[in-house]
């Protein structure tokens, strides 16, 4: 899938004025088959490139809808009972018809007609709707007798019934042909990039070469928590002509959310909010930030301006969740996450949340029911397996931790909040070298919150191993990012009794003194510059041989200590490290709903 690749120029080549002319052609096609998500995602795209005029190289011709003239009535009163939600009527009426806009409007209406009665009855504990699984092998029995005269719609209908059915790869090869007989059908180009599960299967996608494409690289890498690929896709985007879409800056602001970057994400969609103030999409995440910030009366300002908007729209019920939430009242919040799903029962944000609320209130049950129902949405969204391990963390069931933080550890390689979440409950079940290369990994990726090192230190004490302790917990003094951390006075008392062991009396005098500083260690600091100062004083006490001493600790009597981050690199958690020093990262404000 060579149009794929994005150069590093990012110089890509854009036909706007085509763009525009295919835009208008996709809404009208959209809008006469009743597919108004599509078109008001076109809508909003033809909006932005506004500016730029269409020039015609040709006349062009009156608008053909392509419906016979017997079939006019009957598809209008269709289309009008398919608005107005009556989709038994629409199909109905069209039984007999032969166009192929009808033929689509007929058989998208039986199968929107089937999910609404799923969802109805869906409250109906211990019912099974085998009415809507008959619906769905119905509609595929017609593709597959019609395979020779399916069009781009009905293709990507049926690639949504395949989907519906878990044919995951047969959905895969059927949307493909659908994007390259339709290009603008949006709907489509979003279903393909659910079914892509990784980044492989998405560049061995056979795509066709047309500007839509670029919209779905970027959207798949959103989905895949891709954020470095995503916002370099958008920006190419943006730099083609597409800077004033409010989709494009609203993907922006997710991908900088997935990567952590709270407030270039918050800038983003305060931007929308002046451009928008109605649109709804995407609140939930917005709504996330301003919980990730504790901007409590801001967030207060959103979910009253989404009540006053449209109170029945998942958006706004997880606004309100998540202003509960803040508030901890979480059993409020589980009430409007609830509504949510009473709306949208895929609605994956929450799931994932709901499962939240029900940690905090200490229901491991519910919390676990909650993010099962998030993996059967979304199997590669790493919060809810992430949720899974802390459920059964919590139960203390450890054997299934580690299988579930192994999986988000999988889709969240540079996440270092899963691999210490591993390495504890590796250290639980005394997996000791398991639990050391968690950490040390969780470290060389960049910790987020900080402990790796103390945990990895901690673990070389446990294990008798004090060299290697010694040097993990040197890095982790050393690191500036460490210095408000509750685990730096134990470790300062640790270097301090460490380096007295060895009769290294200046660098135990400075650790020792650093214990003064906190109330846990402060005592522990005075025994110890009170041994110290004995040993000074006393004139027949014999310094012990450099040669006992590791290497590291050779390397640090030479120098003064020094709160520079050393430039080598880590080495392997299971030898002695001759030299232990701690890599440079930029660590991000961490505060996420784990």
């Amino acid at each position: 899938m060579q149009p794929l690749t994005i150069n590093s120029k990012g110089d890509i080549q854009i036909d706007i004025n085509q763009v525009r002319i295919d835009i208008l052609h996709g809404i009208r096609e959209c809008t006469d088959r009743g597919l108004t998500q599509t078109a008001k995602w076109l809508a909003e795209l033809n909006f932005s490139l506004k500016d730029h005029k269409i020039v015609y190289e040709t006349p062009p011709t009156a608008y053909d809808d392509g419906i016979s003239l017997e079939e006019k009535e009957a598809y209008t009163l269709a289309r009008s009972y398919f608005d107005c939600q009556e989709y038994d009527r629409a199909a109905h009426f069209l039984d007999n018809c032969t166009s192929p806009k009808c033929i689509f409007l007929h058989k998208y209406s039986h199968y929107m007609s089937s999910e609404k009665k799923r969802l109805d009855n869906a409250t109906d504990l211990g019912s099974e709707n085998t009415e809507s699984t008959q619906v769905l092998l119905d509609l595929l029995s017609y593709f597959k007798a019609n395979r020779n005269n399916l069009d781009g719609y009905l293709l990507y209908l049926e690639g949504v019934v395949l989907k519906k059915l878990d044919l995951r790869s047969q959905a895969v090869t059927v949307l493909q042909a659908a994007v390259a007989a339709a290009p603008t059908l949006w709907a489509a180009w979003v279903e393909l990039a659910g079914l892509a599960n990784e980044y492989e299967a998405l560049d061995s996608l056979q795509l066709p070469k047309h500007w839509m494409m670029y919209f779905f690289a970027a959207h798949a890498f959103v989905e895949l928590k891709l954020s470095e690929q995503a916002l370099e896709a958008y920006m190419v985007l943006v730099a083609a002509g597409f800077e004033k879409s409010n989709y494009v800056t609203a993907q922006m602001a997710i991908a900088h959310h997935d990567r952590r970057d709270v407030d270039s994400s918050l800038a983003l969609f305060r931007e929308l909010y002046v451009n928008d103030p109605y649109r709804l999409d995407n609140w939930d995440v917005y709504s996330h930030l301003l919980y990730l910030k504790e901007k409590r009366m801001e967030l207060a300002n959103l979910a009253q301006r989404a009540v006053s908007i449209d109170k029945y729209r998942v958006e706004t019920c997880c606004v309100i969740g998540n202003y509960y939430s803040l508030r901890s009242e979480h059993q409020k919040a589980v009430i409007y996450f609830q509504r949510a799903l009473s709306l949208d029962p895929q609605y994956l944000s929450a799931w994932i949340l709901m499962g939240h609320e029900f940690i905090e209130l200490q229901n491991s049950n519910a919390a676990i029911q909650c993010y099962r129902q998030a993996i059967d949405v979304n199997r590669n969204d790493y919060r809810a397996w992430n949720g899974l391990g802390q459920a059964y963390e919590i139960l203390g069931l450890n054997g299934y931790c580690i299988y579930y933080y192994s999986r988000a550890a999988q889709l969240k390689p540079d996440d270092s909040r899963m691999l210490v979440s591993l390495g504890e409950a590796y250290e639980k079940m005394d997996k000791i070298p398991n639990a050391l290369k968690c950490y040390y990994k969780a470290h060389s990726t960049g910790d987020i919150e900080g402990m790796a090192l103390f945990k990895l230190a901690k673990l070389y004490e446990k294990s008798n191993m004090p060299n290697s302790a010694a040097a993990a917990y040197t890095a982790a003094c050393q690191d500036p990012a460490n210095a408000g951390s509750k685990e730096l006075p134990a470790a300062q008392r640790y270097l301090a009794q460490y380096y007295l062991r060895f009769s290294l009396l200046d660098h135990a005098a400075h650790y020792a003194y650093k214990c003064l500083e906190h109330e846990s260690t402060k005592e522990a600091g005075k025994n110890i510059l009170k041994t110290i100062s004995e040993k000074r004083s006393s004139a027949t006490s014999s310094q012990p041989a450099v040669e006992d001493l590791p290497e590291a600790i050779k390397n640090v009597s030479t120098v003064s200590i020094s709160h520079d981050t050393p430039k080598t690199p880590l080495p392997s958690p299971n030898v002695t490290p001759d030299n232990f020093s701690t890599p440079v990262f930029t660590r991000k404000n961490s505060k996420y709903k784990m």
